[in-house]
């Protein structure tokens, strides 16, 4: 081992700075120019935009997760296996941006085609945008679990990320629909591939900005051999990882079911179309602060625990939603911003746990694959938002929704289940899943405090 080498390893349970936390959660902001798009507009954009029907366009957010299925896991592989000057994980950042930025572009187009042929290029450009951030977010999703080895800082470390995140959902709530109309100037076909120019670029600066504030410390052991198979192998045996997984497909399809419904509830419930920005602001700022107080909620409260109370909380607030008339304006923000609260803290817990996985699988078995357990990891993540944006185009399509009109009472009575009680029926499953998760502060502290010792006996 390298003199660098040993230092960045002794140096794994050492607080790491402020400067490298919002590095690196700079990042999920680049992201969230895009995941805040498909959670909010993508599927209204197919319908009401782009000229699809709501179950076309569900049926192929769904089934381009098919793909999805290959290329995480893959590109989980292949991440695990770079080797440069620069690290496994961070060179990713700094080269997939532009393409990112094509794709995107590329997905939000309109092209003069017949349906048939506008489904057949939703698909792939879907599909490729897709791919794409995969190629980013898999390695970026790792390094969080190679820049430090103590549990606390994780912690804030992937909580600066999704404040980040978050901050990136407000901002593209807020601004998205007015820079259409700016951008495109009148032409909303227009506007939107601007628009997505305009997010493409300023994401493709914040992953270089993680390239270049980041450092990678933690690696897998000397000598390890390992093949993709095997890698999956380990990661089906680690039952605290497969609860996550479950987890994070769950929970996602209340996030992404609530996000996608919003617009359509603000136009066709309320009929207050003026308040669909504010609407979907209020929530983004409200998931932020949740993210926000995660490093202080994780201090009086056990992850496991910390999480199956916000799920619950989630569920029995998302449905009362159901309960509350279209003219109490107020009433509905609030309960809004009291999920949002309620569910800003998921996803910084989340995706510290599952680097804490990563330190299980390396204590049970001797092997890592960092990259891998996020890759698995975040599939099922699109894979919950993809079967939330079926539902909703599912259940439009029963109601008899039809795209820019007036709707029936049987199709706002669907667009009400999509924002209330199915989201909230699911975060109540997730609660009830969360009780399986052993993976606790006890354990992980043996877990972390031996893997420390093995570093420094392989080290002598």
């Amino acid at each position: 081992m390298s003199k660098k080498q040993q230092t960045d390893q002794e140096g794994i349970l050492a607080p790491i700075a402020l400067k490298e936390k919002i590095g690196y959660g700079l990042g999920d902001l680049g992201f969230n120019f895009y995941w805040a798009n498909i959670s909010a507009f993508l599927l209204i954009f197919y319908t009401d935009v782009f000229g699809i029907s709501a179950a076309a366009a569900g049926t192929m957010m769904l089934v381009t997760k098919i793909v999805d299925a290959f290329t995480d896991p893959v590109m989980g592989a292949i991440a695990d296996r770079t080797k440069t000057r620069f690290g496994k994980f961070r060179p990713y950042l700094l080269w997939g941006g532009l393409p990112m930025a094509a794709a995107g572009v590329m997905t939000y187009t309109t092209p003069d085609l017949a349906e048939g042929g506008k489904v057949i290029w939703a698909y792939g450009t879907y599909t490729l945008m897709m791919m794409m951030y995969t190629v980013l977010s898999v390695p970026y999703s790792a390094l969080s679990g190679v820049i430090t080895g103590r549990s606390q800082d994780r912690t804030e470390l992937v909580s600066f990320r999704f404040i980040a995140a978050f901050t990136g959902t407000t901002l593209v709530n807020f601004f998205t629909l007015d820079l259409v109309t700016f951008l495109g100037n009148g032409n909303e076909t227009l506007g939107w591939q601007l628009t997505m120019g305009v997010y493409g670029i300023l994401a493709t600066i914040l992953f270089a900005l993680v390239f270049y504030t980041t450092k990678e410390r933690i690696s897998p052991p000397e000598h390890q051999k390992t093949n993709a198979f095997g890698d999956i192998k380990d990661l089906l045996k680690n039952k605290p990882w497969l609860v996550l997984f479950s987890i994070a497909l769950i929970i996602m399809i209340t996030i992404t079911m609530r996000a996608g419904a919003s617009i359509y509830y603000i136009k066709y419930f309320v009929k207050r179309p003026d308040l669909i920005k504010y609407f979907l602001t209020a929530y983004g700022l409200a998931l932020a602060a949740g993210a926000a107080l995660t490093p202080l909620l994780t201090k009086f409260m056990d992850k496991k625990n910390l999480l199956m109370l916000l799920m619950t909380i989630t569920g029995v607030l998302s449905i009362l939603f159901y309960f509350i008339p279209s003219d109490a304006i107020w009433l509905m923000f609030t309960v809004h911003i009291l999920i949002g609260l309620a569910l800003g803290p998921k996803s910084p817990l989340a995706f510290s746990m599952y680097a804490d996985t990563a330190d299980y699988t390396e204590w049970k078995t001797g092997r890592r694959a960092t990259a891998m357990t996020f890759s698995a990891a975040i599939f099922s993540q699109k894979l919950g938002g993809a079967l939330a944006s079926f539902a909703i185009g599912t259940v439009l399509a029963t109601m008899g929704y039809v795209a820019n009109e007036a709707q029936s009472n049987a199709s706002q009575t669907g667009i009400i289940w999509t924002i209330s009680i199915m989201p909230g029926i699911v975060a109540l499953f997730a609660a009830f899943v969360m009780r399986y998760y052993t993976l606790d502060n006890t354990l992980l502290k043996k877990v972390q405090r031996e893997l420390k010792e093995r570093k420094s006996a392989e080290q002598q």
